[in-house]
């Protein structure tokens, strides 16, 4: 048992720490989000909604959205036409959650863990408003591909970047990055 625990310590490291960042992370932001009431919207999916509207209006400034008055969610409208609503699980929280928690799995230097981990959670924040923006077009424009676009194309586009992401970090800046320079 214990050379099995010596042959695979890093996967174990690598394994528990993943896990661990990612239900500490994920603990924070459920503690977050139970702080506002039932049917009242978070600080950073207000946010998301509101940078959506920006990007949105730079192409057509019948573009807006409003809050429900029932619901935790914000109504965007594209052409003056309501096509879609922005939920907390479209902040891409979750997703900067599972970016951060491998990151860290993997991490190298403290500061080289910190920036990369600030300029990736940014980068997948702008692509996220610049995907719901892109989504609510897309629907306005082709609502019978509403299910593929928003089940499929988007969520393939989201966790393709974070995917690249990983790649950078585990081969250019990871503690297991190759040190060999040509």
């Amino acid at each position: 048992m214990k050379n099995y625990f010596t042959l695979y310590k890093p996967f174990l490291l690598f394994l528990g720490t993943f896990f661990l960042t990612y239900i500490v992370l994920t603990f924070l932001y459920q503690r977050y989000l139970n702080g506002f009431e039932e049917n009242k919207i978070d600080a950073i999916t207000t946010m998301v909604s509101y940078n959506t509207q920006w990007v949105m209006q730079l192409f057509n400034d019948q573009s807006f959205i409003e809050e429900s008055a029932t619901h935790p969610y914000m109504k965007l409208f594209f052409n003056d036409k309501y096509v879609a609503r922005i939920v907390e699980g479209c902040n891409a929280i979750s997703v900067i959650i599972l970016f951060i928690s491998f990151v860290i799995s993997f991490s190298g230097k403290l500061k080289t863990t910190f920036f990369f981990i600030f300029g990736g959670s940014l980068l997948i924040y702008v692509l996220n408003v610049l995907r719901i923006a892109a989504l609510s077009a897309l629907i306005f424009y082709f609502p019978k591909q509403e299910p593929f676009l928003h089940g499929v194309l988007f969520p393939l586009y989201i966790y393709g970047v974070v995917f690249i992401l990983w790649l950078i970090w585990v081969r250019k800046f990871s503690r297991y990055a190759s040190k060999d320079t040509k």
